[in-house]
């Protein structure tokens, strides 16, 4: 057996996705060495040269070559491109790891409430982490609104807890990232034949993920959340990792002393802007209507930061290009306002003032898009946003979708709550639809046995 590579990872203090990437290098069981930058400037300035002028944090290297952020280190993950490089790749087929009788798609809020509930059903789930294990709370450093914590907690710490509780129950969570879900006689990653050999009826699902490893289970929870949403301008990928960032907590504090801009306009913005007042010289909020959708208490929050002059809110406005280079970070940004807000709705409007603004580092706060790719040819119904449609109502069986068998919880299905003690709800409603759906199952299985014996 060849030496592990050597692995080395850049974090700072309060990095949520410095956790993420220990996570996935401890769950592989590969050995690696970290460097806390926070406070210590010639490793910040280390990182920053070996990591060709990246900003953020982490930063992971293999035998000194570069793999990049938390996104390119999972992206590598999830090819199978990443197990070759730390030499612990190995043949693959198409055979079935395992049948479960529940199998949970996502480790957020909902993903672990469900979890801890059809543990305690003796459902024993596998749980799927997906690519941001944790969920957004794990970016959050101050949950103040969450029941049984009058002192807060930070979403890190909850995240955990619920972890470290779903597998006292019985749940088993497993590094990986759901690609597809089918039903077993629409598969073409495994036949019936086989399927039977491990438990599974033809009415039981398939559940491939990225790296080809095959489950089948006997219902699915889709509590895969939603990923954080960009503008799609000019400069964004070439600056994205560079002074343009989707984490304030994580990369706020390497701006220091710059002036930042927060674009966006619900709780997260207000929460991330509020956050950032702690390293910037000026934080500058933009909204491309006159209203924030933020509740009043973040509202009040950046109100009184702009009484001190911390922050400064620029209404009606958009940002249209960021401008700046990987040597140099974020530059400038070009903005559009007009007084009726949505200016780039209107940017024929002579009303509508273009201009240049110079900011030292971009955060965008502008919501999410919920993670329902893998469920494509199930049968489910979204709608034009791509979140899960689910029965509803004040009966049973709110979270069963369209089909039989998979059920929603938490952002991939709510557009409109999106709170950690929502998440949570739906989350024990979907373990408990989805136990009263395996019972169901049970008690068909054992009729269809009765009935040969009886004609015998």
């Amino acid at each position: 057996m060849s030496e592990q590579p050597r692995v080395e990872i850049y974090t700072k203090t309060n990095c949520p996705y410095c956790e993420k990437a220990k996570d996935l290098f401890d769950a592989k069981g590969v050995e690696y060495e970290t460097y806390n930058v926070t406070g210590d400037d010639k490793l910040f300035e280390e990182m920053v040269e070996r990591a060709d002028g990246r900003k953020t944090a982490p930063e992971v290297f293999i035998d000194d070559e570069l793999i990049g952020g938390w996104d390119d280190t999972s992206a590598l993950d999830e090819t199978g491109e990443l197990d070759e490089k730390l030499g612990i790749a190995t043949e693959r087929d198409c055979d079935i790891v395992e049948h479960r009788k529940l199998l949970i798609a996502g480790t957020g809020i909902a993903g672990l409430t469900a979890a801890i509930y059809a543990g305690r059903s003796n459902n024993e789930p596998l749980v799927i982490e997906g690519d941001e294990p944790g969920g957004q709370l794990t970016l959050t450093t101050d949950v103040a609104n969450y029941p049984g914590f009058p002192e807060g907690i930070s979403g890190p710490e909850l995240v955990n807890n619920m972890k470290a509780q779903a597998k006292q129950f019985g749940a088993e969570l497993k590094n990986g990232i759901v690609d597809s879900v089918e039903r077993i006689g629409d598969s073409d990653s495994v036949s019936p034949a086989d399927a039977r050999d491990v438990g599974a009826s033809e009415r039981s699902f398939c559940v491939e993920l990225t790296n080809g490893d095959v489950y089948t289970a006997d219902a699915v929870i889709a509590a895969s959340g939603a990923s954080a949403r960009t503008l799609g301008i000019p400069g964004e990928d070439e600056l994205m990792g560079y002074g343009l960032s989707t984490c304030a907590t994580c990369d706020g504090a390497f701006f220091r002393d710059e002036d930042m801009l927060v674009v966006g306009g619900g709780d997260a913005a207000m929460e991330e802007a509020s956050f950032l007042t702690k390293f910037a010289d000026t934080v500058y909020i933009a909204h491309r209507r006159e209203e924030f959708r933020a509740e009043d208490y973040w509202i009040d929050r950046v109100h009184e930061h702009v009484e001190e002059g911390n922050i400064e809110i620029m209404k009606n406005t958009e940002v249209i290009e960021i401008h700046g280079s990987q040597e140099g970070g974020v530059d400038h940004v070009t903005m559009v306002r007009n007084e009726q807000g949505h200016p780039t709705d209107r940017l024929e409007d002579p009303d509508t003032e273009e201009f240049d603004f110079d900011v030292g580092a971009v955060f965008f706060a502008i919501g999410h898009t919920p993670n329902t790719g893998y469920l494509e040819g199930t049968g489910v119904v979204t709608d034009d946003e791509g979140y899960l449609r689910t029965k509803g109502g004040d009966a049973g069986g709110q979270t069963e979708t369209d089909v039989d068998g998979i059920f929603g919880a938490g952002d991939v299905v709510d557009f409109h709550y999106q709170q950690a003690v929502t998440a949570a709800g739906m989350g024990s409603k979907a373990a408990i639809d989805a136990d009263e759906y395996l019972e169901d199952l049970e008690r068909a299985a054992e009729t269809e046995a009765e009935v040969p014996a009886a004609d015998d």
